[in-house]
């Protein structure tokens, strides 16, 4: 210990000594810290972009611990007779700090690189495949680096590391036990790594999956969360997406193509109804210009059925659009053509006559005889 520190302490108890320099490396290291990330905070508030304050916010509270162990690190060197102490408590704490300041630096550049990918655009596929991408390494690199970390600490256990010694010993036994406990947290991290590489669905895709209509809302390694239109959430298990048959509505672009069915009297005249709903979906502000098609596609005895084909630039305006054509066609005939409006008809018939059953002339005369 230098000459200028080790006087003043000389005259102290040796513990009071260690608390008190241990006190003001402490309080340095806070106030290092403090300076430091306010000048850094102070930078990137300058900045143009967002991804400057998501690092040094995401690099704070870890940094902080980290300067603290620091300090602690420099009294542990001034005093040699806390080196024994420090082997035992330094080697389960250390891989602790190290594998938190591992863990934000990794959350930190998979949010600038999400901020980076703008999802705000009409066709935002390839942002979302990144997006999806980005989310799914950084769970399994978190589940990593969280193993990692806890194995580290664990080794630092004395009892636990002979436990560990022991079973690598025996090798088969070893390897059967550790395969047998580590089944479903690899199936799961194998499931992530072929959902990421696959890409069956991406954070944003439109999907049915057991007669359910919804957006993928997220995407773990174990499960997919699927928010359905009326707000709720289906926890879906990532094999689901994996073994089993769904539809993606936008797997290759969010653009769809919908119908809409209407219903009309088999004596309808068709063009005035063309003519309305192409001026319908010219007018909707819904619809992405592509196409506007009417077909007749099935013809009964009581009614013709129309098809109308329209196009958005996603699902759920696509299912607005259909809403709004749907309304306003059957509104429109209900006042311009009530007369298309499908009806059950019966058509009056002449009596028939029973052989061998008196007429209706010869029931009128008998009931006048009477």
């Amino acid at each position: 210990m230098p000459d200028w520190i080790a006087a003043p302490l000389a005259a102290l108890p040796d513990w009071l000594a260690v608390l008190i320099v241990a006190v003001v490396a402490v309080a340095l290291a806070l106030a290092v810290h403090s300076v430091v990330f306010r000048l850094l905070s102070r930078v990137a508030r300058d900045s143009q972009t967002q991804s400057d304050n998501v690092v040094v916010t995401k690099l704070r509270r870890p940094a902080r611990w980290a300067m603290i162990m620091l300090a602690l690190v420099v009294v542990v060197a001034l005093f040699p007779a806390l080196e024994t102490v420090w082997e035992r408590v330094g080697a389960f704490v250390m891989p602790l700090f190290v594998g938190w300041m591992a863990i934000s630096v990794l959350h930190a550049l998979i949010e600038v690189m999400i901020l980076k990918n703008d999802d705000s655009m009409e066709d935002n596929r390839a942002a979302r495949r990144k997006r999806t991408r980005l989310a799914i390494f950084n769970r399994i690199a978190t589940f990593i680096l969280v193993f990692v970390t806890v194995g580290l600490m664990l080794l630092a256990i004395p009892g636990v590391r002979d436990i560990g010694v022991t079973l690598v010993a025996s090798a088969g036994l070893a390897g059967l036990a550790v395969g047998a406990a580590a089944q479903p947290a690899l199936k799961s991290l194998i499931a992530g790594v072929q959902m990421a590489l696959t890409e069956p669905v991406i954070v944003g895709d439109a999907v049915i999956i057991g007669g359910e209509w919804g957006w993928i809302e997220e995407i773990r390694t174990t499960y997919v969360v699927v928010k359905v239109w009326d707000e709720r959430r289906l926890v879906v298990p990532t094999s689901k997406f994996l073994d089993e048959i769904f539809q993606n509505w936008t797997k290759t672009t969010a653009q769809l193509m919908g119908t809409v069915m209407l219903y009309v009297d088999p004596a309808t005249k068709l063009d005035p109804i063309r003519a309305r709903f192409m001026a319908i979906v010219e007018g909707n502000t819904r619809w992405d210009g592509r196409v506007r098609h009417m077909q007749v596609t099935e013809l009964t005895r009581d009614a013709i059925e129309v098809r109308f084909l329209v196009t958005a630039k996603d699902s759920p305006t696509l299912y607005d659009l259909r809403c709004d054509v749907r309304e306003a066609l059957i509104q429109w005939l209900a006042e311009e053509m009530p007369e298309a409006i499908v009806r059950s008809r019966l058509a009056p018939v002449a009596p028939v006559e029973v052989l061998g059953a008196p007429s209706g002339a010869a029931l009128a005369q008998m009931a006048g005889g009477d």
